[in-house]
């Protein structure tokens, strides 16, 4: 049984014919973990089946612990990284079920154009920033 109902992929699908660049996503999950690890590689799985660009790469993060390092994932699984031409640190720590489904379609979206459409104003707050910020977003499926 799959995440996506055949409607849900037929919206999906429509939905990624938006995407304007290629974007990878890299999910780091284990079958020797929880049951969240499988259920996130085959919703990712699924989501990539419905467009030709996403690139889906899943690594063991027991094998590929540098790569998982690299990315600020250490002993977070199940976690997936979105990249578009660069990594702009979208991170999902957990599978993006419910709600967060919708949030990691929009992620998909930012990440192929590079665009996070903030206003004017917002630009130049960020700009001004000393320092980078990290912000971490908590949610639990419904």
């Amino acid at each position: 049984m799959g995440f996506l109902r055949p409607q849900d992929e037929a919206v999906v699908r429509k939905e990624l014919e938006a995407l304007g660049a290629p974007v990878k996503v890299v999910v780091f999950a284990s079958e020797l973990g929880s049951e969240a690890n499988g259920q996130t590689i085959a919703l990712m799985k699924e989501v990539a089946a419905l467009s030709d660009k996403i690139d889906l790469e899943i690594l063991n993060p027991f094998i590929d612990r540098d790569r998982a390092a690299a990315y600020g994932l250490d002993d977070l699984t199940p976690a997936i990284v979105v990249e578009g031409e660069r990594d702009y640190g979208i991170r999902f720590i957990g599978i993006p079920a419910g709600y967060e489904f919708r949030n990691f379609l929009d992620a998909l979206f930012l990440a192929s154009t590079g665009d996070a459409s903030l206003s004017e104003a917002t630009t130049a707050s960020l700009a001004a920033l000393a320092t980078d910020v990290t912000i971490k977003v908590f949610s639990t499926p419904t």
